[in-house]
Parts: structure tokens; C-alpha cells; sequence
């Protein structure tokens, strides 16, 4: 559960890719992880052909990135082809909390004794992987760590000594896990969805619920995995399983164009150059009572092309209601961003607000060069802070 505000380590946490159910099972049982044969579909057709390969009661899921898949109708029990068939006509199309289903998965039934919880995420508090297991799963973790905390256990991995076995003995008689047999496929669980973590570098792997049948077999019935965006370079195939239908619009237009980018939830669209001055942004954005809309990062060019590409994402979000550019030159001279800015300015028809903050090399020449071009729409500003407050009371002078 990320913090409160806009922390820029919390906020780049967004930074990242979720996989289908479907995708995440897939990741489980190359890392050993028992979980039950299924089939995808895109079609009530293909749904039946599936169900027919299964044989006897499966379950139509629908694959969405978001919770609520069972509240919302979107997880139905068939008992043969036809009725799957039917239940999949049904799921497709429907609008789960605005994702749109458009695949399902369908799964050979199980029958539950018990269900537990376990995950393995990345705390970064602590700067380290997070164990959570508890013998209350089927549930919401928050929900159980507020009425029940005693019955979570929670253990932290030290990354330069990495996973050791007797820490997985110590979450599941922790969590009070009695079944001798359970405890065996439990402890071997554990060892294996740490090895899917490091080796596919997960954010979250979680197994909610992680079930008992009634002949004792423990095996994944969900799955939720999280990969870290920028370690997709490492994971080709992973990268592949991407659904560019699924992410947030502007977030696909950036990545077309190479633009680092993150959507927030706010109306101040942020462009600054290196990620550490952007996350400050982000910070003082908030302190001064407005809500960013992005992280977008220049990088260390100030460019025509690249600031144009940059607006045309940020300009993209209906919900921005003003632009700050904030640059530091360093080894990037300040005359020269604004020249970029300027150039991007005359191909592009931009009728927000922006606010131009110009700090480091060649900052007085390139303030002087925006102020003598003096577009009606740009106001240059000398410090982040009073940057921040005119962006801010300019957004509100537009609602």
C-alpha cells in the first residue's frame, strides 16, 4: 500500500506493468507454483471449445486489471460447455469498474477447504522483499490487517542474504498452519513464488486465495503479479505480454514516442529535466495546494522534437489545466531549452498556461529569450517555488 501525497518514490511505484491472471498463472507454474489448467478466450465460441478440452465444471473469469471481478458478476461457475459458453457471452463487454472485458479465462473448477493468503512484495520503506502470510485468505489483506493483525505474518528478506528456508517455516507457524501436509506444499510455495519474484523482477507476486482442496492439494487459484517497468529490458517475454488496449491512454501514447512519462491524478501537467528534480516537483506542487498530473521527464536534452512529444502527452490528459516546465541546466544550458520550448511552441497550438522555471547554466539568457518572445499564454518564473504557487493560481483562475 503506497503513502499518502506525492511522494516521488511512491509515485514512480506507478511506474510499472500488472499482468492479467491469466499471465501471472502462467509465471507461477514455470517457477513450480501448482495452479489449475485453464484456457483463454475472446469469444463465447472459444469459451465452449475450451470448457469442452477441460471436461466437467469450469469457471468463466473475467481478465481485467482491477479488483472487484466477483462482485461485479465477473466470475461465473458453468457446468459444462453450453453454460460456459453462456456465461462468456455474458462477461465479454462488461465494464468492470471502466476496464472493459475483453478476454476471459476459463479455469477447471476447484472445490475449497480452506483458503489462505501469501505474498512477496517490495517494501520500500525497508528497501526490502515483503512476506505476508496469513491462514484468513479469500479476503481484501487490508481487511485482515485491520481486524485481525495478529493472524498476518510478516517477515522481511534481506537482499544480500537472500531467501533462506527456515523463513518460510517461520511465516507459516507464525501464521499457525497446524497441517503437517499443508505446511510441506505451503513451505515449498514460499521458496517458489520468492524464486518467480527475483527471477522475473516482480514488484508483487500475491496468491489470494491460496487454496486446500478437500483432498489436500494447496495450489494458486489467483494470481496477482506486478513487474518493475524499467527491468522489462531483461524480460522480452514478459515485456510481450503487455495489453496496449488495458493502460492508461496517455501512458501508451508515451511510450510510442519514447517519452518517459506517468499519469497521475491531478491537474497540474509537470516536464522537467532528470527524475530527481520532477519528483521535487511533484512535491512542491502538492505543498502548495495543487495536484499533479503526471511525471514526465525530459531527460537531459531540451530539444524541439523531445519538448513536443512531451506536450502532445501531457496535452493529451483532459484533465490539465495548466503546464510547468521546470529546468535545471547543467550540462543542458538553459538558452537552449527555452529555444526548444519556443520551436515547439510555434508547431503546436497550446491554449493552457505554462509556467517556464529556468535555473543553472545560461538560465538569465534563456528567461531572457522567452520574455522577449513573450508568447500570451508563458510566464518565466526564477525559482521552483514561486513556479509552483503561479501554476497553481493559474489552474484555479480556469475552473
Amino acid at each position: 500500500m503506497a503513502p499518502e501525497g506525492y511522494s516521488g518514490v511512491a509515485r514512480l511505484a506507478r511506474a510499472r506493468m500488472d499482468l492479467y491472471e491469466y499471465q501471472g498463472k502462467q509465471l507461477f507454474a514455470r517457477f513450480g507454483i501448482p495452479v489449475s489448467e485453464g484456457r483463454l478466450a475472446t469469444t463465447p465460441e472459444e469459451a465452449r471449445a475450451g470448457a469442452e478440452e477441460l471436461g466437467g465444471q469450469v469457471v468463466v473469469k473475467a481478465q481485467v486489471l482491477t479488483g472487484g471481478r466477483g462482485k461485479a458478476g465477473g466470475i461465473q461457475l458453468a457446468e459444462g460447455p453450453d453454460d460456459a459458453e453462456a456465461r462468456a457471452r455474458d462477461i465479454l463487454g462488461m465494464d468492470i469498474r471502466g476496464h472493459v472485458v475483453r478476454r476471459v479465462w476459463i479455469e477447471k473448477a476447484s472445490e475449497i477447504e480452506r483458503e489462505y493468503y501469501l505474498s512477496v512484495t517490495f517494501d520500500r520503506g525497508e528497501k526490502k522483499p515483503l512476506f505476508m502470510f496469513t491462514t484468513k485468505g479469500g479476503v481484501d489483506i487490508e481487511e485482515v490487517a485491520e481486524t485481525d493483525p495478529d493472524a498476518l505474518a510478516r517477515l522481511h528478506i534481506d537482499p544480500l542474504v537472500g531467501f533462506q528456508s527456515f523463513q518460510a517455516r517461520w511465516l507459516v507457524f507464525t501464521a499457525g498452519l497446524e497441517d503437517p501436509d499443508e505446511q510441506k506444499q505451503v513451505l515449498a510455495i514460499v521458496g517458489k513464488l520468492y524464486e518467480a519474484f527475483v527471477g522475473t523482477d516482480a514488484m508483487l507476486c500475491e496468491i489470494n486465495p491460496l487454496i486446500v482442496t478437500p483432498a489436500g492439494e494447496v495450489k494458486a487459484l489467483d494470481s496477482k503479479f506486478t513487474v518493475d517497468d524499467n527491468a522489462l529490458y531483461r524480460h522480452t517475454d514478459i515485456a510481450e505480454m503487455r495489453d496496449p488496449e488495458a493502460g492508461d491512454p496517455q501512458e501508451r501514447l508515451a511510450r510510442e514516442k519514447g517519452v518517459t512519462y506517468v499519469k497521475l491524478d491531478g491537474e497540474i501537467g509537470i516536464l522537467g529535466n532528470g527524475a530527481g528534480l520532477v519528483m521535487s516537483t511533484l512535491d512542491v506542487i502538492d505543498q502548495v495546494g495543487g495536484r499533479p498530473a503526471n511525471f514526465c521527464d525530459l531527460g537531459g536534452g531540451g530539444d524541439a522534437e523531445g519538448v513536443v512529444d512531451a506536450l502532445e502527452v501531457i496535452t493529451a490528459d483532459s484533465q490539465v489545466e495548466a503546464i510547468l516546465f521546470n529546468i535545471f541546466g547543467g550540462i543542458t544550458r538553459g538558452d537552449e531549452v527555452a529555444r526548444g520550448i519556443l520551436e515547439a511552441l510555434d508547431r503546436m497550438t497550446i491554449d493552457l498556461p505554462i509556467v517556464v522555471r529556468l535555473d543553472g547554466t545560461n538560465a538569465a539568457e534563456g528567461r531572457a529569450m522567452l520574455a522577449d518572445a513573450a508568447p500570451p499564454n508563458l510566464y518565466v518564473e526564477e525559482t521552483m517555488l514561486s513556479a509552483a504557487e503561479r501554476v497553481v493560481e493559474l489552474s484555479k483562475g480556469r475552473r
